[in-house]
């Protein structure tokens, strides 16, 4: 298994926030490596999400929590990161749900050491602006497609961002974070011959 080290770090970031390797090097060491397997829950619903993870190995889903329901918001993939960042933010509990997809392996930083990282240098206070602009560049970015692009866009630009998604997710769950049923899904990939 990998062991987080400043430069396994900085590449997870890198596309989002190019930063000097020294500035990862105390975030690297309060790290820690958690092991998940398929289908295990790894953030309940209505829970309090206590740690910011960085996806190593494996996927994971995030998922709001209704009555009858569960609809996928974001799917996680090999260097992806994610939290339920409003509830990492304001310390409660929201109906975000994170599940690991299959066996996977998480980097994970606790609340308390991130915010230690925060009030310790100006390298802390540069690692929560790029954690924050992460999360937020993401969900911008799914909103936009959600509301600009039609069905067959959104499922034609998953797979060139993420060609792997339908070897390694079920329909029904990828369906569900385009915003479709997994019959619209299948006749778009008929349509298309994908």
């Amino acid at each position: 298994m990998r062991e987080p080290t400043p430069e396994a770090v900085k590449q997870i970031f890198d596309r989002y926030f190019p930063a000097n390797v020294r500035i990862w090097e105390s975030f690297a060491e309060k790290l820690k490596t958690i092991a998940y397997a398929r289908n295990e829950i790894i953030k309940p619903c209505n829970g309090k999400e206590n740690h910011l993870n960085l996806l190593i190995k494996g996927s994971v889903a995030l998922y709001v929590c209704g009555e009858d329901t569960e609809t996928c918001i974001h799917l996680c993939y090999e260097n992806d990161i994610f939290s339920d960042y409003l509830s990492f933010l304001r310390g409660t509990g929201t109906p975000i749900q994170s599940v690991a997809l299959e066996e996977t392996v998480v980097w994970a930083i606790h609340k308390n050491d991130l915010q230690e990282l925060y009030t310790r240098s100006t390298a802390g206070v540069h690692i929560g602006k790029a954690i924050a602009e992460v999360l937020y560049i993401r969900k911008q970015t799914e909103q936009i497609k959600l509301l600009t692009l039609s069905p067959q866009e959104r499922y034609l630009q998953l797979l060139q961002e993420k060609p792997e998604v339908l070897q390694r997710t079920p329909l029904k769950i990828v369906a569900s974070f385009l915003g479709l049923t997994a019959e619209s899904v299948s006749r778009i990939r008929k349509r298309i011959g994908k």
